[in-house]
């Protein structure tokens, strides 16, 4: 029979037990995981590489860091199609346009990160919902295992050369916000105040006439022309030097005589997800240590100035596009649409 006395003391013994653990649960409380869910058009080697880096900074974020691969103009659409019950914290990867877009229907959260007081202005949204995170030149690439750089086409207009028939692989281009920019750049050549596209148009009809396929996405691409199966295309820098540097892909690249469109790749906070998780990352992926690998291994251009410039960098001999960015957020849905359904393979 046990005493009274002895259940007593074993309760009391039990409490202080407890009271031990309660303050052992409130420590471990302080070191929780957290977690963070990411839409993003960044190439998936960037991507894999940052979150290594991000989850060994902060730890707490092993294993819980979930990022999903997208085309710009996907990300913007699932944003949207989410809007009510927002499944992911940040956007990371987005078009100028794209990003305004967003934040015109309230889809970003406005944040105050400290690095955004070094951003220039026309690379900021100026109430904070979003922030340009790279310049990316878009240029015209190009198979070098089967074309010598002077080979190659030298300006966009040589793109519509019938020696190109066939010859053309274009990534989807409603899809991509990368092409998206390129196509609104080139219809604006043809029409500068964007009032009447249809010289535009005409442009992108013969340049579909040449176009001997439509990829699907960049990986298809890559694959496409690294077979030969077309040898010209039309890409943004940073991933061609990626492709070429990284994973011995047969790809070089021509600095258009006209220009390149320069497009602001910005990053946010996706309104309803978690801001201050959010705030966190971006504050990291702006951190001069990480910039400067990115632009050394990555072959980013950043917003913000860096402590150590690459000799590519330095050396880039970029010749930006005089493109009315506002004017292409203004009508680039149209623009894509009409392209959509009345021209792409009607060549």
């Amino acid at each position: 029979m046990t005493r009274p006395t002895t259940v007593l003391g074993a309760m009391i013994a039990l409490g202080i037990v407890l009271t031990g653990c309660g303050g052992d649960a409130e420590t471990a409380g302080d070191g929780e995981s957290a977690s963070l869910t990411i839409y993003s058009a960044r190439d998936s080697n960037i991507t894999d590489y940052v979150i290594e880096q991000f989850e060994q900074e902060y730890p707490e974020y092993a294993g819980n860091v979930e990022v999903l691969n997208l085309g710009a103009q996907e990300v913007l659409e699932r944003v949207r199609a989410e809007s009510a019950n927002p499944q992911a914290d940040v956007w990371w990867g987005g078009t100028q346009q794209g990003l305004d877009a967003a934040a015109e229907e309230d889809l970003l959260e406005p944040i105050e990160p400290a690095f955004a007081a070094d951003i220039d202005e026309m690379y900021k949204d100026p109430e904070g919902r979003w922030f340009g995170e790279i310049l990316l030149p878009e240029v015209i690439m190009y198979n070098n295992a089967a074309l010598s750089p002077e080979e190659a086409p030298q300006d966009w207009d040589d793109l519509l050369d019938p020696t190109w028939e066939g010859e053309i692989i274009i990534r989807d281009v409603a899809a991509s916000g990368t092409m998206r920019s390129i196509y609104a750049s080139m219809i604006l050549q043809q029409s500068p105040d964007g009032s009447d596209p249809q010289a535009g148009y005409d442009w992108l009809a013969k340049l579909d006439a040449n176009t001997g396929e439509y990829a699907a996405n960049p990986s298809d691409l890559y694959l496409k022309m690294s077979r030969e199966q077309g040898t010209v295309s039309a890409w943004n820098l940073q991933d061609i030097l990626i492709q070429a540097e990284q994973q011995n892909m047969p790809f070089g690249y021509v600095m258009p005589e006209s220009g390149a469109p320069v497009l602001v790749d910005g990053v946010a906070a996706i309104a309803g997800g978690d801001s201050e998780a959010a705030t966190q990352f971006l504050e990291f992926i702006f951190e001069d240590g990480l910039r400067n690998e990115l632009a050394a291994e990555y072959f980013q251009i950043p917003t913000v100035e860096i402590s150590e410039e690459p000799d590519w960098l330095a050396e880039l001999d970029l010749q930006p596009m005089d493109v009315d960015w506002s004017l292409v957020g203004e009508h680039e849905t149209e623009w894509i649409n009409h392209w959509n359904e009345n021209i792409k393979n009607k060549g």
